[in-house]
């Protein structure tokens, strides 16, 4: 091919390139690799920049579990100098007290969401990690340090404000509660058909209110972690019938085809907080009667495994829409349909449920579709693990 290429061209030579023109070319050459440095410094001192003057804390560590950069802020959160600890691995860097819960953390695992850590009474830490990869390639971990004191500081004083609040509110609710009582069951003399009317409706106003103030200090004690439960070795559907049987009246009212399965087999009992657990179940079976039309259905089942128990309360109610499906379990949270099915609700019964739930060792879960019904479940192991401590 190339003799072809040859006898083509005949004698054709390429061009003869002065020392002058090399120069030249070389120079041009250096020129744009003095550039190509120049902007590679520049993008390098920018990154610098912004890490120097990152409002959080950084750490990143190589693919080899070594500390090779560090931020001021974070030497500031956990009073180390970047001299004392860069190029150290994760096993040396123990040595250091701050540094060893997030040492603890990722040696369990590098994939981190927003896990709270309290260095000192006042200072709380936020950290996230992320990887950091050039194409394919893992480069190592980058992990963030967000101050989140003041936030925890002001949700403190939230949660101290509405304990103080409800502590406030409970006792004249209460005593108001007594004197209609005796109002009504005639004590205080006879009352009209009339009065007895308005009377009533004060009394159930006032018992929406006492239970409002009840849910907002279960919440209150579940954010500061004390809210306690006794085990008892209870039958599980006879914690479940009990709580039916309160609901007998408004299931007839509404002439709702109720349906309730109980175990299929003979089930040991298991070790529950009875007061709380009868809370969760009414809240659940609460939300069915409630948000079911007249003549509706409403089934509750009761399953076990040789590991736990589940329960369970379908309905053919309003369902939830699937946009807010995600907040259902969060406090105050109210679906759109709920709110103009029934005006009335905090919002707070479902996380008040799964908080107890979770700290018998449980979950919970659902299944809804808008216009079509829901079934809302928990399962609890029959050894439960008392995770709530006062």
């Amino acid at each position: 091919m190339k003799g072809n290429l040859q006898k083509e061209k005949g004698d054709e030579k390429l061009p003869e390139v002065t020392p002058r023109e090399a120069y030249l070319a070389l120079l041009n050459i250096l020129e744009d690799v003095e550039e190509a440095r120049l902007r590679a410094v520049e993008e390098r001192n920018k990154t610098l920049a912004i890490i120097t003057n990152f409002t959080d804390g950084l750490l990143f560590f190589d693919k080899e579990n070594k500390l090779s950069l560090i931020n001021p802020v974070a030497e500031e959160y956990l009073s180390v100098k970047g001299m004392e600890v860069i190029g150290k691995s994760l096993s040396d860097l123990v040595e250091f007290p701050r540094l060893k819960p997030i040492v603890g953390l990722l040696k369990k695992t590098t994939r981190i969401f927003r896990k709270e850590i309290k260095l000192e009474e006042n200072l709380i830490l936020e950290i996230t990690t992320a990887s950091v990869k050039r194409g394919e390639e893992e480069l190592g971990i980058l992990v963030v340090l967000h101050d989140i004191t003041r936030e925890k500081l002001i949700e403190k004083m939230k949660t101290d404000f509405v304990s103080l609040a409800a502590h406030q509110l409970r006792t004249p609710l209460s005593a108001i509660k007594w004197t209609l009582r005796m109002l009504l069951d005639g004590d205080l003399g006879k009352i009209t058909k009339e009065q007895r009317e308005f009377l009533e409706k004060t009394y159930n106003s006032n018992e929406r209110m006492i239970g409002l103030i009840n849910d907002l200090l279960n919440v209150t004690r579940i954010e500061e972690g004390r809210y306690l439960y006794k085990l008892t070795p209870v039958s599980f559907e006879d914690v479940v019938k009990e709580v039916i049987e309160n609901y007998k009246d408004q299931i007839k009212k509404k002439k709702i085809k109720f349906k309730f399965i109980g175990f299929s087999r003979k089930v040991p009992k298991i070790k529950l907080d009875v007061e709380k657990i009868k809370l969760a179940i009414s809240n659940f079976l609460d939300n069915a009667i409630r948000y079911t039309p007249e003549r509706g259905k409403v089934i509750v089942s009761l399953q076990a495994t040789d590991k736990e128990i589940r329960f369970s309360v379908e309905d053919s109610g309003i369902g939830v829409p699937k946009d807010q499906q995600n907040r259902l379990f969060t406090k105050f949270f109210r679906a759109a349909n709920a709110i103009r099915t029934e005006t009335e609700g905090s919002g707070l019964g479902l996380f008040i449920s799964k908080n107890i739930i979770e700290a018998h060792g449980g979950k919970v879960g659902f299944k809804s579709e808008e216009g079509k019904g829901s079934t809302f479940y928990f399962t609890i192991p029959y050894k439960a693990k008392k995770r709530m401590k006062e």
